[in-house]
């Protein structure tokens, strides 16, 4: 059963089933453990997007944008390690993300603003399916330390897709940004889906159905 109460505001084209909390949540600190170094990359991301505003005229509001981002992304990899470390955990060295490196394969490299569009829309579809998992995790959870930190990720990431996307729309026009979009949607679904099960914030489970 996939319960979309929650979360039906956002883009996602396929609903991550809530059997796959039930997985996830098997390896509690191997799930924090993706979890941090997801938090650590979008903070890496928001920074490097920081430096890349588009010439000659860029939203005016980029360089306070992308530093909040990274700011949060950093609050939460610090509550994230917090936890680990109190479970008798340790953050990975390594750390490879399927999910999103697949995602990246999609931007056009080498084309100036559709580069960057490109590029802020992965980081709007990451932060989109994130939130959804958090808020799956959140209902499934029977740790209430790890309930209580879903729901307030949840709660403050919900919509922060709309940032990425909202820049996008400054940065080429409408219509490109629409179709591209559209075109995301649909293959971001597929990718999810080719996922392989674990404990993993991107992952996808075993035999599901949606």
């Amino acid at each position: 059963m996939v319960d979309t109460s929650r979360t039906a505001d956002l883009p996602l084209r396929v609903a991550t089933p809530d059997a796959w909390a039930d997985e996830a949540l098997r390896e509690p600190l191997e799930l924090l453990n993706d979890h941090a170094h997801l938090e650590k990359k979008a903070a890496q991301n928001a920074l490097f997007l920081l430096n890349r505003w588009p010439d000659p005229t860029p939203p005016e509001n980029w360089v306070q944008v992308m530093n909040a981002v990274a700011r949060d992304e950093i609050d939460h990899l610090g509550t994230v390690t917090k936890l680990i470390a109190r479970r008798g955990g340790r953050l990975t060295k390594g750390h490879r993300n399927g999910y999103a490196n697949a995602l990246r394969d999609l931007i056009q490299l080498g084309r100036g603003n559709v580069e960057l569009m490109d590029r802020l829309m992965v980081s709007a579809l990451i932060e989109a399916r994130s939130c959804e998992r958090f808020e799956i995790l959140g209902r499934h959870a029977t740790d209430d330390v790890l309930q209580k930190l879903y729901e307030e990720l949840w709660a403050s990431e919900h919509g922060h897709y709309l940032v990425f996307i909202d820049l996008a729309r400054q940065v080429v026009d409408e219509e490109t940004v629409t179709k591209r979009w559209d075109e995301i949607l649909d293959l971001e679904a597929e990718i999810i889906q080719a996922q392989a099960p674990g404990p993993r914030m991107h992952s996808w489970p075993a035999l599901a159905t949606v």
